[in-house]
């Protein structure tokens, strides 16, 4: 099994910074990319950023200059900074792996962290 643990949400007023960070751990031979999803009540999951194993990065267009993505093997850790009411929302960790008892690729996820961010 892959399990992804995500650590490091929170509360923070605007402009704030909060650090994410998620482990992958298992039954794992490689990881492709690793990234951060988010989801606010009502409202469709988004990609918030992604890395790959080469180190290309993609962020959304919101998030772009304010957030960073680093990554470290099977740790992966998200720097947002400047926060906006707007981030606010449900972080899930994600990650692009492939099964070392398989060689299989598959899409895994972490349980979600609260990231909420006030006036």
């Amino acid at each position: 099994q892959v399990q992804l643990v995500e650590s490091g949400g929170g509360l923070v007023q605007a402009g704030g910074s909060l650090r994410l960070s998620c482990v992958a751990s298992g039954d794992i031979l490689g990881i492709s990319a690793m990234g951060w999803y988010r989801q606010a009540p009502g409202k469709q999951r988004e990609l918030v950023a992604k890395i790959t194993s080469g180190g290309s990065t993609n962020y959304a267009v919101s998030v772009k200059g304010r957030f960073t993505i680093t990554r470290d093997n099977a740790k992966n850790t998200l720097q947002m900074n400047s926060l906006k009411p707007e981030d606010t929302a449900v972080y899930y960790c994600n990650a692009d792996v492939i099964r070392r008892s398989t060689r299989s690729r598959g899409d895994y996820w972490g349980q979600g962290t609260q990231v909420t961010v006030s006036l």
